[in-house]
């Protein structure tokens, strides 16, 4: 069993590592192409190489059979002994050479007869593809092949030579020199595969690598500190990577800490806010007892009382409401939104105030949008117009909140403007942030706070328009639903 199962068992697991290896590591994909690419520089290197060498190997047999038949060109032939002749031809590896002048062709024949020509090869101006089509020829011929070789001379006065030879030796020759081109390109390829492998592994893989275990390890626990990388000196693109995250990683971790802190905050606050106003509440009851009081003193000063009650009661609403998870989901429906801007008036506009409320809505315009929602956000703006034209009355001009509103398309405005003093540049750029956004003595800063993340929950906002001398103008902008 140990030999039967264990073995195949392990070179799978080995199989499976190599090809995961290759398929799913930076590291294998890169070692991968690296080797595919130097070997397909070696072969391209190498094929000219064998060609040149193979046609190389065709002149020097031309060149040796121009020695061998030297003496016959310059001497008659019959002052030659047969041994000679044959050893010549031996050395040269010819079985026949034929010179070409302008007028005759001269035949030196080493065998009585010429023999049977098997191949051809045209060596005159030899081009690289000419060269490789030969070398094709050579190594795919079958054994034992008779070939003639053409090419250009000045023996004996002749332009062209013939060289009859057996291709034995030269196939021979070609696939020694092959193997040594092959075994050399391979040598070659593994040291710069190895090399080139080596130098992106730690130049580039290894920090990568080093980056992913640091996003992993972060992302497992990104409120412990530890897990925060080290970025290294490095002045390329791996080393603006590392300070980034570890930029980012950092930023992560504080706002994590703010949060948790501000967490165990809110959970005492609202404790606290919850027994606060239970407080408020008996005394408020205890200060509606003293304004039953005759003395004139002792009202003046309950008025005041009851006026910071109520402020302090607001307070700790406001703050409870705000600290919940989340508002509920929108119930949204078509409805008239004349009558909810009046509604919002009879809510936020205390009875016999001098401030005009104006409502410019258009009777038949129709939103939708949450009712309960919507009110709370009218009646947050609503309110804080009043507010801030009470803090500055002024005889100068009647103090007026007009509610404007009007459709494009399917997207409603709402514009809600009064004609106060305006609110301080100084507070307008935390205007919608909770707890320090309050333009006047004594507010929470809220309100507005609440109103944008109930709009935004209906896929709209709320703005600033405009404030300045004149007067201040916010507006709700709520589209309708996206009917799917």
């Amino acid at each position: 069993m140990l030999f039967g199962w264990g073995m195949p068992t392990r070179l799978d697991t080995i199989g499976r590592d190599a090809w995961r290896l290759f398929a799913h590591s930076l590291s294998g994909r890169i070692l991968l192409l690296t080797v595919l690419f130097v070997m397909l520089s070696a072969v391209l290197i190498y094929f000219p190489t064998v060609a040149r060498y193979h046609h190389q190997l065709m002149v020097d047999r031309v060149r040796a059979a121009e020695l061998a038949i030297l003496p016959f060109t310059e001497t008659p032939v019959e002052q030659f002994s047969e041994n000679m002749r044959l050893s010549l031809a031996a050395r040269a590896g010819v079985s026949a050479v034929v010179l070409k002048k302008q007028d005759n062709r001269q035949l030196f024949l080493i065998d009585d007869e010429p023999p049977k020509i098997d191949a051809t090869f045209d060596i005159h101006n030899t081009d690289l593809l000419t060269a490789l089509t030969d070398v094709a020829r050579t190594v795919f011929a079958p054994a034992g092949r008779t070939i003639r070789i053409l090419a250009s001379t000045q023996l004996g006065q002749s332009q062209d030579i013939e060289v009859i030879s057996d291709e034995k030796s030269i196939r021979a020759a070609l696939s020694e020199f092959s193997l040594r081109a092959l075994t050399l390109a391979l040598y070659i390829s593994a040291i710069t595969s190895t090399l080139i492998f080596l130098t992106l592994h730690f130049l580039f893989v290894r920090p990568m690598q080093h980056l992913a275990r640091a996003m992993t390890s972060f992302r497992a626990n990104p409120e412990d500190a530890g897990r925060i990388i080290e970025p290294g000196h490095r002045a390329d693109e791996i080393g603006v990577a590392q300070r980034e995250l570890s930029d980012l990683q950092r930023a992560l971790y504080g706002n994590l800490q703010q949060k948790a802190r501000l967490a165990s905050l809110g959970t005492a606050v609202a404790k606290i806010q919850h027994d606060l106003r239970n407080i408020l509440t008996t005394a408020q009851m205890a200060s509606d007892r003293l304004a039953k009081v005759g003395d004139p003193a002792v009202q003046s000063l309950t008025a005041r009382i009851v006026a910071a009650l109520d402020r302090a009661t607001a307070l700790a609403t406001g703050t409870l409401q705000f600290g919940k998870a989340e508002e509920r989901l929108p119930a949204r429906r078509r409805l008239p939104l004349s009558p909810l801007v009046d509604e919002t008036a009879t809510s936020a506009m205390p009875e016999g105030t001098v401030i005009e409320f104006i409502n410019r809505v258009p009777k038949g315009l129709e939103i939708d949008a949450d009712p309960e929602h919507l009110f709370r956000v009218l009646l947050n703006l609503t309110r804080n117009a009043r507010e801030a034209l009470d803090a500055h009355a002024s005889n100068e001009r009647d103090a007026t909140i007009r509610v404007d509103a009007r459709r494009e398309d399917s997207r409603v405005f709402i514009d809600v403007s009064d004609n106060g003093p305006g609110i301080p540049s100084a507070v307008r750029e935390r205007l919608f942030l909770p707890f320090a956004g309050s333009a006047r003595p004594g507010g929470s800063g809220l309100g507005l706070a609440i109103a944008r993340e109930l709009v935004r929950a209906h896929g709209g906002d709320v703005t600033l328009v405009k404030s300045d001398a004149e007067g201040t103008c916010f507006r709700v902008e709520i589209p309708d639903r996206t009917i799917q």
